[in-house]
């Protein structure tokens, strides 16, 4: 009988494969692991090795099911391995955390940036967030291969200028990516040699952590709506990547009109997505000040729930103008799922039943082409996606671990 051999360079380029589908909890045993792969158990055995070795997964050989065939060993992310730093950017300070593979976030840092001016320079910002990193960086035992930061602002590909960030009193065009860089180095972060710093839009990396890792597992064309402080974000996930555009700018849902006499814009529109979906317009409809403490939105929003009349109308309103907007991009994207953030998962709850309606009457196909709609299922999606981007390079190729 003729013995099948294993390739090693077939293997080698099975890591990045293999480490994805474990770490997405694709792929819990090495069975799995071979029926995704395609490939032979000779050759999983060796990948799995390698991967252990570079103390990315456990191997555990106790069997794994009691079903028919040969029980399978179990695979497993080494919870001793190494991490990366994942950051995140709001408009009015930042969360640190350091995540490991599969998924987990450790605890998370929260501070303010009230201490510094409005207008302070984006490189004494950045530096704050890298020596706070670097502090919590140093609590661990485990080694650093990567850095993530999420930001509140479109940031363009190849060269990760924050396009608009005037939410962040910085200017247009600011090179973030460079600067996140450069104060992490300066700082004394030292990663894996191939592995730099990396930064992208926060609605963008939460789309890609809530594919992987929550409510939008399993979706082929995603499509993941939030809001913020400031504004209503969109991205798109299809086929487990993110659909950016040809510069990093696509899925800027928040300029759609969803109402010509609505309120009154930043862009000097009105009626904006923008304005007429996110916190600031459940308070108006409220009748609170468009800057009342997020607070007040909480406590709105659980009112509505809980029935009282005032609440419940003000949700309304915000729920149709928010389905209207929807019901626009799922015309133009036909997603398979709409995953919405934090603030819209609330308001689903508060309208269950209007939100969804609404985006099944307003779309061209109706209710034929209605497109479910979930809550994003992750405690912090933003910080998670930058966990992910920071993951990137290590998923592509899991042998850089071992450089530097």
């Amino acid at each position: 009988m003729t013995q099948t051999q294993t390739s090693p360079d077939r293997g080698r380029a099975a890591l990045g494969p293999a480490l994805e589908l474990i770490h997405t909890g694709e792929a819990p045993t090495r069975s799995a692991l071979t029926g995704a792969l395609g490939v032979t158990r000779t050759t999983v055995g060796a990948v799995t090795g390698e991967l252990e070795a570079l103390r990315l997964i456990t191997v555990d050989a106790r069997p794994a099911g009691a079903g028919r065939g040969r029980p399978s060993h179990r695979l497993q992310i080494d919870p001793q391995g190494p991490v990366v730093l994942a950051a995140q950017l709001h408009t009015d300070g930042f969360t640190l955390a350091l995540a490991g593979l599969g998924g987990r976030l450790g605890p998370s840092l929260d501070l303010p940036l009230a201490r510094l001016p409005r207008d302070t320079d984006p490189r004494v910002v950045l530096r704050t967030i890298a020596d706070e990193a670097m502090r919590l960086l140093a609590a661990s035992p485990r080694r650093c291969v990567g850095a993530g930061l999420a930001a509140p602002t479109p940031v363009t590909e190849p060269d990760r200028l924050a396009v608009i960030s005037a939410c962040l009193g910085w200017p247009t065009g600011t090179p973030i990516g460079e600067l996140w860089q450069e104060t992490l180095l300066d700082a004394g972060l030292r990663l894996p040699e191939g592995v730099a710093p990396a930064v992208a839009n926060d609605a963008n990396l939460a789309a890609l952590a809530e594919h992987r890792h929550g409510a939008g597992r399993g979706a082929r064309h995603l499509l993941y709506v939030t809001a913020g402080h400031q504004g209503v974000g969109g991205a798109l996930v299809v086929d487990g990547k993110l659909h950016t555009g040809s510069g990093g700018l696509a899925l800027e849902i928040g300029q759609l009109t969803v109402d010509p006499e609505g309120l009154q814009c930043r862009c000097g529109r009105r009626g904006c997505l923008d304005v007429e979906a996110g916190p600031p317009a459940l308070l108006t409809a409220y009748g609170l000040p468009a800057d009342a403490p997020l607070t007040e939105v909480d406590a709105i929003l659980a009112a509505a729930r809980g029935g009282d009349r005032a609440a419940r109308a003000a949700a309304d309103h915000v729920a149709v103008r928010l389905g209207y907007g929807i019901a626009a991009v799922v015309d133009i994207l036909n997603p398979d799922r709409v995953v919405l953030g934090p603030f819209h998962s609330a308001l689903l709850a508060a309208s269950p039943e209007l939100l969804p309606e609404t985006v099944a009457g307003r779309a061209h196909w109706g209710r034929f082409g209605c497109v479910p709609l979930r809550a994003a299922q992750l405690p912090a999606p933003e910080l998670a996606g930058a966990a992910e981007l920071a993951w990137a390079p290590i998923l592509a190729d899991p042998q850089l671990v071992a450089a530097g």
